[in-house]
């Protein structure tokens, strides 16, 4: 049985990183190091790494001082031997090991945080065609609730197993959720989600196609990204996603496109967006078009939109930072409203 949500509301938590010496591993530890409800247990890579036995602060030397824990291997000795003593394990792994022990980490009484993409999808048939695997636990699977957490907050609380959004799919859908659940788009029409992010999206292992010197601004994966049905899955509504990959290291931006129904007024659309965000501070509605310099090593989200009522279109753009609010500061949201605290707990000053 997993551990009651409720006991938990002011206890400090004994937290496990896996994957920690990823980008957002390292973020994690450095937000999780600030969180009054937070305890780092253990800071753990996989087997065979070459930085197992290597202290955090190695890897990331800003955080010399502040986390200083050895980075221990993965292993199911290792599993057998400190799960049961924790209350919470965040994922930054490769996508199939978050789908193969999520559930043995629940079984032992510890909440999943998954950012990875090992829980996004709820159809199984969908992971080998957009991530070159079959779902080991299609139970866990059903289990699984999305991480949005200024849409669910609600169930996000009340639940063990999150699936951390992607970062695109974070910046699509604070554009999109605000028209689409309020039924102001043609159904059925063509929606255009371009976005753009720096190379740290990639993640931390080194490639030519990823390299700063290498790279120029250019489109990948069209009409194959694994992230075009997560954006359609929670946005319900089909999209084309256009992702490109830009010479820049932090920071991403989301332009989406769309059709209204006709007689749509500027002020159904503002009142959608301005409803949907009033009482949610890591999302700032701005007042021009987004800059990732903005928001780069922060956990906001910059959202603008402009309406043309003649042609019945909207354009929404967010920015966001890939690695903090597309990945782990937007964790730590998740594991806030766990406990009942504010999502924005320890993120931002009150």
């Amino acid at each position: 049985m997993s551990k009651a949500i409720s006991e938990s509301n002011n206890s400090v938590q004994k937290i496990a990183i896996v994957g920690a010496s990823g980008y957002a591993g390292a973020e994690l530890v450095g937000l999780l190091s600030k969180h009054s409800h937070a305890e780092i247990s253990h800071l753990v890579v996989s087997e065979n790494s070459s930085s197992e036995g290597k202290l955090f602060s190695e890897l990331h030397g800003r955080f010399q001082g502040v986390c200083d824990l050895p980075l221990k291997s993965f292993s199911q000795a290792w599993f057998d031997q400190y799960a049961a003593d924790l209350d919470v394990v965040f994922f930054a792994t490769p996508h199939d090991f978050s789908a193969d022990w999520a559930q043995a980490f629940l079984d032992a009484g510890v909440k999943v945080f998954d950012l990875s993409g090992g829980f996004r999808l709820k159809d199984a048939t969908d992971y080998p065609k957009y991530y070159g695997f079959e779902h080991a636990d299609t139970n866990a699977l059903a289990k699984a609730i999305y991480g949005l957490a200024e849409w669910e907050a609600e169930t996000i609380a009340n639940t063990n197993l999150v699936a951390v959004p992607g970062c695109y799919p974070t910046a699509s859908l604070l554009c999109l959720k605000p028209i689409t659940t309020n039924n102001l788009h043609v159904e059925n029409s063509l929606v255009v989600v371009n976005g753009i992010s720096g190379v740290s999206g990639a993640g931390r292992n080194a490639s030519l196609a990823t390299n700063f010197n290498e790279v120029s601004l250019k489109p990948y994966n069209i009409l194959q990204h694994r992230h075009q049905p997560e954006i359609s899955q929670e946005s319900n509504v089909s999209v084309i996603f256009n992702p490109h990959l830009a010479p820049y290291k932090r920071g991403l931006l989301s332009t989406v496109t769309l059709q209204l129904k006709i007689g749509t007024t500027s002020a159904q659309v503002d009142q959608a967006f301005e409803a949907a965000y009033a009482n949610t501070p890591l999302v700032r509605i701005v007042k021009k078009w987004p800059e990732i310099g903005n928001v780069a090593y922060t956990p906001f989200a910059d959202v603008h939109w402009q309406y043309d009522e003649e042609k019945q279109v909207v354009v929404v753009s967010c920015a966001i930072d890939n690695v903090l609010k597309g990945a782990s500061s937007q964790a730590m949201q998740c594991f806030n409203l766990t406990l009942g605290l504010p999502s924005e707990y320890s993120l931002i000053n009150s």
